[in-house]
């Protein structure tokens, strides 16, 4: 039995209790998390407090910022395959994408740190002839990072590395479903050579731990990555300390598939976007819209290769879908898969729990074409689950595209330039790939709208999300300033 530790004020500690977690490929028990209560949250966030007015910190110049983060990022980049062996472990996701998403972490690490000493003032051309005003830009002050279990290296680093380019100190709350793999990465901040306090780790329960951070006065920014529900939660918690947030949350991408498209390419596209990482991505396209001429040849190798998926443990090179994190994600997929077929969606492939030890979900097809209100279709199921809804025009596309109330990612198959500019334009949504999908850079930004959130991550503008404007006013007359109350 493993024992895992939080990280408070660059010490490592146990924390006052402790609660299990599960292996999801076999369902039982492997380690021991430190819980953190409302006393450990306030000691973090004081210690945050601290370590932003600190000389060690506050005094150190951008480009020293930046080389800390280089230092990170190189020790991301040599103990990725170690962060990889926990994650998947813990989460279930498969080691050959635990392992290369984790190492491709080290790149946003480094894109910050080159950011860090080129967050620039401004000097403004004011109307004012005796006058100079420039605008400078300066870091918030403690930031509250909530991550959730899935890709948390990733999301955390685009948390932590615009937020300590900038200057900021930060909380980190990991998920309390499978964190050790954050809780290893404090050993690499604290190898690194951040100063106590900059950097806090910890994990817990809603209640006690998310909802002390997240309405602690001390808090000035709340970037949480999450679900829309939990978001609502946070902005109201937001209101007892007026916290600015940027909110990652779930999506139901379209993924748009026109007749003129090489099919074996948009399926393969397809099966990446649904199936990878076992379904439970933000931006999984799991609203697959196909026009009506090709959808019974797409379907068809679709279901081939989706029943020639390699589904086994994930610590296993050779699987292609592992387990689900949590019991309680399978049965509530179960659930709304079965509620979609009884309301007359047709199951193609996959629908039943697999039997066995583990969290298993077989990669599932609904045809819901006569029913486009499913549940299915309606709601994120975090799994590998996709509805398949037909379209006879482009003008019908489009509002099938955009008939959601998330907002995040959306995939267009066509090689009609023209009509993919069309599309572009008239969707709403965060992120358009364009005969591709799934793809992520820390140049580009990453976010959406409605129930999928405000703000942006990754991108030169995530930096400025945590800085403030000052605006800096000095008089350059020598003359004296006349009597306010004598009238020329």
């Amino acid at each position: 039995m493993q024992r895992f530790q939080q990280y408070i004020d660059g010490k490592f500690e146990d924390g006052n209790a402790s609660f299990p977690s599960v292996d999801p490929a076999t369902g039982e028990v492997w380690a021991q998390m430190p819980e953190a209560g409302a006393e450990d949250v306030n000691r973090a966030v004081a210690s945050a407090k601290r370590a932003f007015v600190s000389a060690e910190w506050s005094a150190l110049t951008a480009t020293q910022r930046g080389k800390l983060l280089y230092k990170l990022a190189d020790l991301v980049q040599q103990y990725a395959q170690d962060l990889a062996v926990l994650e998947t472990r813990d989460t279930g996701k498969i080691i050959r994408e635990t392992s290369a998403q984790i190492a491709y972490v080290a790149e946003y690490y480094r894109y910050y740190a080159g950011i860090a000493d080129k967050i620039e003032g401004t000097h403004l051309p004011i109307d004012k002839p005796d006058m100079e005003v420039w605008l400078r830009r300066e870091p918030l002050g403690v930031i509250a990072a909530v991550v959730p279990w899935n890709s948390q290296l990733f999301l955390s680093a685009v948390k932590l590395g615009p937020a300590l380019a900038a200057g900021c100190t930060v909380v980190l709350k990991a998920s309390e479903d499978a964190p050790s793999p954050m809780l290893k990465f404090a050993e690499l901040v604290h190898e690194a050579g951040f100063p106590a306090g900059v950097v806090n780790i910890i994990t817990g329960f809603g209640q006690t731990c998310g909802q002390v951070l997240t309405q602690h006065p001390d808090i000035a920014h709340i970037a949480f990555t999450g679900g829309p529900e939990t978001a609502k939660h946070i902005v109201r918690n937001s209101a007892e300390n007026l916290a600015s947030t940027s909110l990652e949350l779930g999506g139901k991408s379209p993924f748009i598939v026109f007749d003129d498209v090489d099919i074996e390419s948009a399926v393969n596209a397809q099966i990446s976007g649904i199936f990878a990482a076992t379904g439970q991505s933000c931006v999984a396209g799991s609203r697959l819209i196909i026009a009506r001429g090709i959808k019974d040849r797409f379907l068809a190798r679709l279901k081939e290769k989706a029943e020639q998926i390699n589904i086994g443990s994930p610590d296993d090179m050779a699987t292609e879908v592992g387990p689900l994190c949590t019991l309680a994600q399978r049965e509530r997929i179960n659930q709304i898969v079965q509620d979609s077929i009884d309301k007359g969606a047709k199951l193609l492939t996959g629908g039943s729990n697999i039997e066995g030890n583990g969290f298993y979900y077989p990669p599932t097809i609904l045809d819901c074409s006569d029913v486009q209100d499913a549940p299915s279709v309606t709601n994120e199921l975090f799994g590998p689950v996709l509805s398949v809804i037909c379209f006879d025009t482009e003008e019908e596309a489009i509002a099938l595209a955009n008939n959601t109330q998330f907002g995040l990612a959306c995939g267009v198959f066509t090689q009609n330039l023209s009509r993919a500019h069309r599309m572009i334009k008239a969707i709403r949504s965060g992120i358009v790939w364009v005969n591709t999908y799934r793809v992520v850079s820390p140049i580009a930004p990453f976010g959406g709208h409605g129930l999928s959130g405000h703000g942006r991550e990754g991108g030169l503008d995530a930096v400025l999300d945590y800085t403030a404007v000052k605006a800096v006013w000095m008089r350059t007359s020598d003359d004296p300033i006349p009597d306010p109350f004598v009238m020329r």
